[in-house]
């Protein structure tokens, strides 16, 4: 891979993006442990000025800034020196705002980086050139730094971004920011995964994070500040049929110039649009009923598409609560068998017969797994049967429904097409579920 080739954009037809330049970006940084992650953060807020001179002064070390402390902020990280949950962090540009989410590189935390994942706009990727051969063409990549590209590119991130970190370290940066761009290409090509650039930085010394370096390791291209101000948010998914989950129900409010004395239902529309006027059915009861009003967050009347929050008054009085999804028609039909990838993060394997509880939207519903389909090897791409999934990986597994989701395929919506595992009894997150 090329610095020439490495900058092509992504096609729109790969991507349905927004094409939105100016909304803030939000972003994570992923990849393995100690690539220099919060680092890279660290000198991100630095060089846009967006850390205050007592917060750089509380993050001194032996008279050495340690960047990465400004993102590490549980004492258990101050303490082990590793990052264990996300840590959000803003900064601004003159050209956008930024919302940057810090996750964790181990292994054991993989459940932190996927709940990040699954919101982001942008993942950017970090590879740590000083753990790799980086004088072999056919230097293979590390576990992690392959698991979180798969998951990104799952929970479909529009823009990944490889970032290869530490090239100041090494004796012929050159050689090895080609040897280690040729192994991403061959990975994601193999793993058909898109991505936007492969860059060369130093998160320490600052070399191409936020000014460009023209010629560094043999690359001509923008850096990497420069790389995410191009880039677009995630679109809201306004072709689709309506899709709203309830998530307060406001009780008969006495404004009687909003509400009309009628119940408001308040969420964020997942899918569509809503005006009044439009039929829509309520799930699980499949009553039905036509839309009154439409209110904004902030109570005015006015149409509201998905992505925003909206207050919703029916014609009529049916029982709807908290966990109950209203559906226009053309929405998808409900079904209690779905065939889904899920990336497992409990620390209990997976088992065909056990049950979890499954969370889409607000509402939960018991959910069985009915099978294992197969095991996707990480290292391969192979996939293969497999009676259990370990901690930390990927399969494809069925479902049995206790009541019936309105679900669509994940690659048509990440909000309907996504659910949540939690195990019974300890109540932990157990796996990230994906609708195929």
């Amino acid at each position: 891979m090329t610095a020439s080739t490495t900058l092509a954009p992504t096609t729109a037809a790969a991507h349905p993006i927004a094409h939105d330049h100016v909304s803030a970006l939000k972003f994570i940084t992923c990849g393995s442990v100690d690539d220099g992650k919060s680092t890279l953060i660290g000198r991100l807020l630095v060089d846009s000025k967006s850390v205050l001179q007592d917060q750089l002064a509380g993050v001194q070390r032996s008279g050495e800034t340690d960047l990465a402390l400004l993102t590490d902020g549980l004492s258990a990280e101050r303490e082990q020196g590793i990052t264990i949950d996300v840590a959000y962090r803003y900064f601004a540009t003159p050209s956008r705002k930024f919302i940057i989410g810090d996750a964790p590189g181990h292994e054991q935390y993989t459940r932190n980086m996927v709940t990040a994942a699954s919101s982001a706009d942008a993942a950017v990727v970090l590879v740590d050139a000083t753990k790799l051969q980086w004088q072999d063409p056919q230097l293979e990549l590390l576990p992690q730094t392959r698991r979180h590209s798969l998951l990104v590119n799952l929970l479909r991130v529009p823009s990944i971004v490889f970032a290869v970190n530490k090239l100041d370290a090494v004796q012929d940066p050159a050689l090895a920011f080609k040897n280690i761009s040729g192994a991403l290409a061959a990975f994601t090509t193999a793993a058909n995964i898109e991505a936007r650039a492969t860059v060369p930085i130093s998160a320490l010394k600052g070399s191409n994070v936020v000014e460009a370096a023209p010629g560094w390791c043999g690359y001509h291209g923008p850096s990497l500040l420069q790389l995410l101000e191009q880039l677009d948010v995630t679109a809201a998914e306004t072709n689709e049929a309506f899709a709203f989950p309830v998530q307060w129900v406001e009780k008969f409010s006495s404004s009687s110039d909003t509400s009309q004395g009628r119940r408001v239902f308040w969420g964020r529309v997942a899918t569509g649009s809503i005006e009044p006027g439009q039929k829509i059915k309520v799930l699980p009861s499949g009553q039905t009923a036509t839309v009154a009003q439409v209110m904004n967050h902030a109570r005015q009347a006015m149409n509201v598409p998905a992505g925003h929050s909206a207050g919703i008054v029916l014609d009529r009085e049916v029982d709807v609560s908290r966990g109950d999804w209203l559906l226009a028609p053309g929405a998808p039909e409900a079904s209690r068998e779905i065939s889904a990838t899920v990336a497992w993060m409990d620390d209990e394997p997976l088992v065909a017969g056990r049950t979890y509880w499954a969370l889409q939207g607000h509402r939960w519903v018991k959910a069985r797994v009915r099978r294992i389909v197969h095991k996707l090897d990480i290292n391969t791409l192979a996939e293969s049967e497999a009676d259990h999934l370990e901690p930390n990986s990927i399969g494809h597994i069925d479902l049995a429904l206790q009541e019936p989701l309105a679900t669509l395929p994940y690659l048509r919506s990440r909000i309907l097409g996504s659910l949540v595992l939690v195990d019974t009894a300890s109540h932990k997150t157990s796996g990230a579920v994906l609708v195929r």
